[in-house]
């Protein structure tokens, strides 16, 4: 884990005092310094959330994701008011809701179990946030009905949960939230519990929802799959601290540390140790068992020094044998271990040569279906540089974006 400070890793536009973010958009959520702390048995303090600033605009679909124990559903509690602040302040459309609880927040939070009423009505679990607030009976059949149609549900309004599937339990979760016309929508890893293929048709179903309904959205997962393609900004958070906030092209793109290029990415970055050297007005890239040259746009700050950690995605390898004129600066001779077929491409279990015996050495490769790589064989990869990163090997910071 990087030792990146808040202040290195987070880089966001500033909202103005009247909530306005200098090109105009409206803030809906603002987490301001927001800190959790948790009391153990022992009289210890855990922090789960550290320090956290976050802007969120009216309209955004952003996504918290990390691994387990990274702090994102806790910062969502926190912002549903089911968790209050050690430290910092939430402020949902203007308003300070830090010390409110969750009935008065304008907030509608669908869980990873769906939470649904079993002895209710579809027709009533999705009325029941209405039916709390006694909404005329006829405004609340109209929003039932509406809201019903609009996720493909109408038909099953007079079963109980016990009698739908997964998928059509989440679709009244869903509806259960959107019949409340509220100022921001939270997901708790809402898909979590889906079938991998009924998971997909659902973040395309969440895709279009949110096009067609556009609330402010907060939505956390341990799935990258669904950050980068639900988000409209993505929040890496590791260690209870956000890492970097970016659009998903640009956290896969430019990862702001050693963290975030090695969690964002299916295979991971591989990373290498290595020193760069200059020569005949070249960058090159020594490692132990191999050498690439770096492009010339590759710039680093004048302190960087020497050492570093080098990060290639798998998918910018390539067979050499597949290359028409493979440049000889950028190759590698490895040992192929294993060979995984991925339909178009596949993926090698790869050593470098000389190192073969050494396990920690082992990287992953994505080339194409053709390569004729075998087993226990050896193998030139062509390095495609031009996407290569260079981090501190002490902050883990990203010393080439």
């Amino acid at each position: 884990m990087s030792d990146t400070s808040h202040e290195e890793t987070i880089e966001q536009p500033t909202a103005d005092e009247h909530g306005e973010h200098p090109e105009g958009r409206r803030v809906s959520l603002r987490l301001d310094g927001v800190t959790k702390e948790f009391t153990e048995d022992d009289g210890g303090t855990v922090v789960a959330v550290d320090d956290v600033s976050l802007d969120v605009y009216d309209g955004e679909f952003i996504v918290l994701v990390g691994p387990s124990g990274c702090g994102k559903t806790t910062t969502l509690r926190t912002v549903a008011g089911l968790e209050q602040p050690t430290r910092g302040s939430i402020i949902i459309d203007g308003e300070d809701v830090s010390g409110q609880e969750p009935r008065e927040r304008d907030v509608a939070m669908v869980f990873q179990n769906y939470a649904l009423y079993p002895h209710k009505t579809v027709r009533d679990n999705i009325a029941f946030p209405l039916q709390i607030r006694k909404f005329p009976s006829d405004e609340i059949d109209e929003r039932v009905n509406d809201t019903a149609s609009m996720l493909g549900i109408g038909d099953l309004l007079d079963r109980r949960p016990s009698d739908l599937s997964g998928g059509q339990q989440q679709r009244v979760a869903l509806g259960r939230a959107i019949v409340r016309d509220p100022e921001l929508f939270l997901f708790d890893e809402p898909l979590s519990n889906l079938d991998a293929k009924l998971r997909i048709q659902m973040r395309t179903e969440l895709n279009r929802l949110h096009r067609r309904v556009g609330k402010t959205s907060l939505y956390v997962t341990h799935d990258q799959a669904e950050a980068m393609t639900l988000s409209d900004r993505v929040v890496v958070m590791n260690d209870g601290e956000i890492q970097q906030v970016a659009p998903p092209e640009e956290v896969y793109a430019e990862p702001a540390n050693r963290f975030v290029a090695g969690f964002i990415g299916e295979p991971p970055m591989n990373f290498f140790d290595v020193t760069v050297e200059e020569r005949d007005g070249t960058r090159v890239a020594v490692g132990d068992s191999f050498e690439v040259a770096l492009p010339e746009t590759l710039t680093l700050p004048p302190d960087a020094g020497t050492e570093f950690e080098l990060g290639v995605r798998p998918e910018d390898f390539e067979d050499a044998s597949l290359e028409p004129d493979p440049d000889p600066s950028r190759t590698m001779e490895v040992h192929v271990g294993v060979v995984e077929p991925m339909g178009p491409n596949k993926d090698l279990a790869v050593r470098p040569v000389g190192r073969e015996d050494d396990p920690a050495s082992e990287f992953t490769a994505r080339v194409s279906n053709a390569t004729g790589a075998v087993e226990g064989e050896r193998l030139t990869l062509v390095v495609d540089t031009k996407n290569a990163h260079l981090f501190d090997p002490v902050s883990g910071d990203n010393l080439t974006v």
